[in-house]
C-alpha cells in the first residue's frame, strides 16, 4: 500500500487521471487499483499532501472518460468478436443477453458497477456491445462517475480529518471495501449456480 501512495504523490493528479481511466475504460485495466486509489488519495487529500477539489476532478475526468472508451471499444470490436458460433466465451447470444439486461437493468448496471472491481472494467464495454443508446449510457456514466468519485473521496477525506492518523490503516479499509464490494458478485454467483443445480 505503500508503493501505491507512492505512485499517487509522484504522479499526482495526472496520474490518477491515467490509472482511473486504463482500470474503468480499458479491459486490461482490470487490474489496477481502484477503490483502494480513490480512499488512498482521499487519505491524503485529509493529510494536506493533496488537493481535494484536484483528487475529485481527475477521479471523475478519468471515470467518465474511460467508460466513454470502454463504450466505443465495445461498439466497435464487439460484434466482430462475438460473431463465432463456435466460440466457447463470445457467443452472439450472449450479446442478446447482454441487451436484454441493458434494457432492463441498464441504470442500475452502469451506476452500481462503479462501486464493484472487475465488473466496472466490463459494464462499458458490455454496454456498448449491446448497444445500449449513448445518450442514456453518458447520463447513466456521468451520475456513477459522481456519486464513486466524488463520493468515496469525499467519504474518506472526511473520515481522514474525523480520526487522526487514519493512513496508517490504509490497507484494512481497504480490504474491508474489497470484501463489501464482492459480496453481491458472489451472493448472484451462487445464486445463478442453485438454479443451474435445479
Amino acid at each position: 500500500m505503500s508503493s501505491l501512495i507512492d505512485v499517487i504523490l509522484s504522479a499526482s493528479y495526472l496520474g490518477i487521471f491515467f490509472i482511473v481511466f486504463a482500470e474503468t475504460g480499458l479491459l486490461v485495466g482490470f487490474f489496477l487499483p481502484g477503490d483502494s486509489l480513490l480512499i488512498a488519495a482521499g487519505l491524503l487529500a485529509a493529510g494536506g499532501k493533496l488537493n481535494l477539489g484536484g483528487v475529485m476532478a481527475a477521479v471523475v475526468a478519468g471515470a467518465l472518460l474511460g467508460n466513454t472508451a470502454g463504450y466505443f471499444i465495445g461498439q466497435r470490436f464487439g460484434p466482430a468478436v462475438f460473431s463465432n458460433q463456435n466460440s466457447r466465451f463470445f457467443k452472439p447470444e450472449y450479446v442478446a443477453q447482454a441487451q436484454t439486461f441493458f434494457v432492463k437493468y441498464g441504470a442500475l448496471a452502469v451506476i452500481l458497477a462503479r462501486f464493484v472491481p472487475i465488473v466496472r472494467t466490463l459494464v462499458p464495454t458490455l454496454a456498448g456491445v449491446s448497444r445500449m443508446p449513448f445518450a442514456l449510457y453518458t447520463l447513466y456514466n456521468l451520475i456513477g462517475a459522481l456519486l464513486w468519485g466524488v463520493g468515496l473521496t469525499a467519504l474518506s477525506y472526511y473520515l481522514g480529518q474525523l480520526i487522526p492518523d487514519l493512513d496508517k490503516y490504509i490497507l484494512l479499509i481497504v480490504a474491508v471495501v474489497l470484501v463489501v464490494s464482492v459480496i453481491p458478485i458472489v451472493l448472484k454467483f451462487l445464486q445463478a449456480r442453485k438454479r443451474a443445480v435445479k
